[in-house]
């Protein structure tokens, strides 16, 4: 199997079809990736192999739950995106998409910044990133329940990510939250916190990532009233004394 066939097959499966344009900035992400990974922590995962499917294809999971392809004008806002999972790979498949990057490393931004130019990556829909932390950001000016979607594959308990991510979210949106075998019982954990919130969880969609023997979950809640303005608390709270 060529490299492209080692990205493009796994996306395939999931019914995501790319150009050759696409693949192209596929490519050159990952190169940034681990060129700029032998001087700053971005991954463990450093094979292209397993980038493809680990980090690509696992971001681009989502359509299984959501149809990005249906609702490209959607603004979408990724929370502690890291090395740009799953937000890059999104706005590469899915150019028309309106998105936001968020994360508190500066360090990453810039790194983060310097792939959006050099991929081009605003010349369709737009994407923006912000050097914040979640808790601080939503009390910017018009972004409090502005976001059609909010994402998260960080590794904080689903209790802490919704207090983070729900109050973003207008009533009648989502937060999709990527999770690994330990789904099921962060779910159960997490339903009051997210009840609290003004969320509800509407489908936990398990499957195996493609090429691979991984089991993943996507924890899909409904914003199904407005938040209530005390949260999130201040910086530190929701992970020292989650809802």
């Amino acid at each position: 199997m060529n490299k492209e066939q080692t990205l493009t097959e796994p996306l395939s499966k999931q019914g995501i079809e790319l150009s050759d344009q696409q693949i192209a900035k596929f490519m050159k992400y990952y190169e940034m990736l681990i060129e700029t990974n032998k001087v700053m922590n971005l991954t463990a995962i450093t094979d292209y192999e397993e980038v493809c499917i680990k980090h690509f294809a696992d971001s681009l999971s989502i359509v299984r739950s959501f149809d990005i392809s249906g609702n490209q004008d959607i603004r979408i806002l990724d929370i502690g995106t890291g090395a740009g999972f799953p937000g890059i790979p999104l706005k590469i498949a899915y150019p028309e998409i309106h998105i936001t990057l968020l994360d508190s490393l500066t360090k990453r931004i810039r790194f983060l910044d310097n792939v959006i130019d050099t991929l081009d990556l605003n010349d369709t829909g737009s994407i923006t990133t912000v050097d914040m932390r979640a808790e601080d950001y939503v009390r910017e000016p018009g972004i409090r329940e502005s976001y059609d979607l909010t994402v998260s594959r960080a590794v904080a308990n689903l209790r802490v990510l919704s207090e983070y991510a729900l109050p973003y979210v207008r009533t009648g949106g989502s937060f999709i939250s990527y999770k690994g075998d330990n789904a099921p019982e962060e779910t159960a954990e997490a339903e009051n916190a997210i009840s609290i919130l003004g969320g509800e969880i509407t489908e936990v969609n398990a499957f195996t990532l493609p090429g691979s023997d991984i089991t993943r979950n996507l924890i899909c809640i409904k914003k199904t009233r407005p938040t209530p303005d005390k949260y999130p608390r201040k910086a530190g709270l929701p992970n020292k004394k989650p809802l």
